[in-house]
């Protein structure tokens, strides 16, 4: 093949050239710049969703506030939302201040309440994309704006966490764990569908941990894939449990952990400063002597020491009160596992002890906030939240306005969001439910659901689509 002939220096006729001064350049160069800097302006906006495109004021006039303090709730207030955020709570016959090219919402009759927080669900312990988006889904539009997903697939959390903040699909925020456990804990099959190509124990997102591992490591790997804590599983030694504890909140990561970790205790995985330790039941292991050496095939908690208030149990409860230690009680989870047959052996715990934990710790002073654990049925028209906020409230000694800071203001701690969500507070996240009856009159009035407010973004209930039977199919 003959080669292809290349073009030398000699080819070219040299030309004359014109060399214009900047000055005259000037006018050209502004030209393009505007026409760039449009379009790609207009290139963002058709990649944002329309609740950040622009910061657009709403006022919700005339609702009656209960803001998640605590406080007494307050009527005829309007609230007023700038894009994502609290602008300003004001009298409903003051906001006419803020009217001027406003939408306005008619909340007249409505109690507002900040966005529900779920502090423990799964969504991707097998990942399914469909399934998740429908209780996502189900969640935003009764309420819940934000969620703690307690371990399962981190590639697939980070990619439905990306979704949910940027309105991609309707969604609470979701905020992970990345889990850490013993070598032995990863025969689990859960762990196994976690972690789906690749080796359970060996990925970032759930990784087993021995004295030889390299922790400052396992926590940056972990902190890569996007997640907010560590969560702290079982088959660890009190040692590693704070060696892991210590090196988490060095590295600017909170620390979620199971109650009990076996063979570490309750008092030794509170000793190691967890942020919010899991599951009121496994507390109950603290008068276990000896404590299980192992989480797989553990015995049942002993519920005939229980029947009155634990001295080992108070003491854990005034030092978990003490350090700020959450309780995410999960009593919903108990309730489910009875109401279903199940082989022998049965669950560890009843939920009578759950509850009455619950309640114990509640009495002395223990924060303690709403978790599910377990989505509920697809059929039922609300998620479980709902469920353990009446559990809270009907078998814990909690009050209706205690039950709601529990999935608001404590919700909120369990993420580290506190300055951002949890109370409606101007400057902070837009996440509001509307309903129309009063959930402090009876907590189950958080059914009378009208409307959700999360970033701004407005999800009326009316628009709900349930979850069908093709979305999760296995459980109809």
């Amino acid at each position: 093949m003959t080669p292809r002939p290349r073009l030398a220096w000699t080819h070219v006729r040299a030309v004359p050239i014109y060399t214009p001064s900047i000055e005259a350049l000037v006018p050209f160069i502004m030209q393009c710049l505007t026409k760039s800097l449009s379009l790609l302006a207009a290139v963002a906006a058709l990649s944002l969703p329309a609740a950040v495109q622009a910061a657009e004021v709403t006022l919700y006039r005339d609702a009656t506030i209960i803001d998640g303090t605590g406080a007494p709730a307050k009527a005829h207030v309007t609230l007023v939302v700038d894009g994502e955020r609290i602008k300003a709570i004001v009298p409903a016959s003051g906001a006419g201040a803020f009217e001027h090219g406003a939408r306005i919402a008619d909340a007249h009759g409505l109690f507002v309440l900040p966005g529900f927080i779920d502090s423990h669900v799964h969504m991707a312990t097998a990942p399914d994309r469909r399934y998740a988006n429908a209780f996502l889904r189900r969640d935003v539009y009764s309420g819940i704006t934000a969620v703690r997903d307690m371990a399962g697939d981190g590639r697939f959390l980070a990619d439905l966490s990306r979704a949910a903040l940027l309105g991609e699909m309707p969604s609470p925020d979701i905020y992970y764990a990345a889990l850490m456990a013993g070598p032995a804990f990863f025969k689990d099959p859960r762990t196994i569908d976690a972690a789906r190509g690749a080796v359970a124990g060996q990925v970032p997102w759930m990784r087993a941990i021995t004295g030889d591992s390299d922790l400052k490591l396992a926590v940056a790997e972990a902190h890569g894939t996007g997640a907010t804590g560590i969560k702290i599983y079982a088959d660890l030694p009190a040692a590693l449990v704070s060696s892991i504890a210590s090196e988490a909140h060095r590295q600017h990561m909170l620390v979620w952990a199971h109650a009990a970790v076996f063979p570490a205790s309750p008092r030794e995985v509170i000793d190691s400063g967890a942020d919010v330790v899991s599951h009121a039941c496994l507390l109950a292991y603290q008068v276990s002597h000896p404590i299980p050496p192992a989480y797989h095939n553990r015995p049942p908690v002993d519920d005939g020491k229980f029947a009155d208030d634990n001295p080992d149990l108070d003491a854990l409860f005034a030092d978990m009160k003490a350090r700020g230690t959450i309780l995410d009680a999960t009593l919903y989870v108990y309730d489910a596992m009875w109401r279903v047959p199940h082989p022998q052996p049965p669950p560890y715990c009843r939920l009578p002890l759950a509850e009455k934990i619950a309640a114990e710790a509640h009495r002395a002073g223990v924060a303690v906030s709403a978790g599910t654990d377990a989505p509920g049925s697809p059929r039922d028209p609300f998620p479980s939240l709902f469920i353990e906020l009446s559990l809270l409230v009907k078998h814990a000694g909690f009050t209706p306005m205690q039950a709601i800071e529990a999935a608001t203001r404590i919700g909120a701690r369990t993420i580290g969001k506190s300055t951002e969500m949890g109370t409606i507070e101007p400057g902070k996240l837009a996440d509001l439910l509307f309903v129309a009856r009063d959930p402090l009159t009876d907590i189950d009035n958080i059914k009378s659901v009208v409307m959700t407010v999360k970033r701004g973004r407005l999800y009326r209930r009316s628009e709900f689509k349930p979850i069908s039977k093709d979305e999760a199919a296995s459980e109809f």
